[in-house]
């Protein structure tokens, strides 16, 4: 359990996380993931990354129970490790292709939004139940994977997107059987990986700097209001009837997987 890291073919390495039941991470998971996607980034023999999840989705955000029995520091820690892992991932010095299965709810979006590729399993799922877990951000992630109206909608109403609607918009490169998602992220790690290794590094700055949106700067100034829905009290009162209100859409369900974990940053 944890993140682990392998090297399955020469320029390629794989940070997989591996959070049971639901990959809702605890804060010292965002800084590992963080941590691991930066070590490969600076080691000259890496000219690709995938970032992927074991288990029954890619990932369901931050822990919600650890922030409920820690309280305001928790809530500090997970935001500030989501701003590292999401940053980590934009700022790798080499392209990440996100290898995405199950359910990719809050966090996720932001680790697959701010990747330079996503591989989906076609049981994929997209979203922010933000609002209905008393928290907000990474709506600056998500508007990368789709229009701004669609953005706005999907937000708004905590529904969510599938892999094949994404690919539509051409945030998903591939969509495949979830067995075959391995195998697929591998492919595409391989191409790029028989690029020149300092060309890849130059065109990933290049792409960077041309960014219409700054993504450090905007996520950080959603999570200004996150902090604000917490200070309220707001925040706490959406949690606390989120297990009576669970159930009435797709998007709230996830799987489940906001029974364990918060979808939220």
């Amino acid at each position: 359990m944890g993140v682990s890291t392998s090297s399955p073919e020469k320029g390629i390495f794989v940070v997989t996380v591996d959070f049971p039941p639901v990959n809702a991470l605890p804060v010292r998971g965002w800084f590992e993931l963080a941590d691991a996607v930066r070590e490969a980034g600076r080691d000259p023999g890496v000219r690709c990354v995938v970032l992927a999840a074991a288990g029954r989705g890619f990932n369901a955000g931050v822990d919600i129970k650890e922030i409920q029995a820690a309280g305001r520091n928790a809530l500090i820690g997970a935001n500030h490790g989501c701003a590292a892992a999401f940053a980590a991932v934009y700022e790798c010095e080499v392209p990440v292709v996100a290898a995405v299965q199950g359910f990719c709810l809050g966090g996720g979006i932001g680790l697959a939004g701010n990747a330079d590729m996503i591989v989906a399993s076609d049981d994929a799922t997209f979203g922010l139940p933000e609002l209905d877990r008393g928290a907000l951000g990474a709506a600056t992630h998500l508007s990368r994977l789709v229009p701004q109206h669609l953005m706005r909608a999907l937000y708004y109403t905590s529904r969510t997107a599938t892999a094949a609607e994404l690919r539509a918009h051409g945030s998903v490169w591939r969509v495949v059987p979830r067995p075959e998602l391995p195998v697929a992220a591998l492919e595409l790690a391989r191409e790029i990986a028989a690029k020149d290794g300092r060309l890849i590094r130059l065109a990933k700055a290049a792409i960077n700097g041309i960014d219409p949106v700054d993504v450090r700067r905007s996520y950080r100034f959603e999570q200004g209001f996150t902090f604000e829905a917490n200070l309220s009290g707001v925040a706490d009162e959406v949690r606390d009837t989120f297990g009576k209100t669970e159930g009435k859409s797709g998007a709230q369900a996830g799987e489940q997987a906001g029974n364990e974990g918060n979808p939220g940053e």
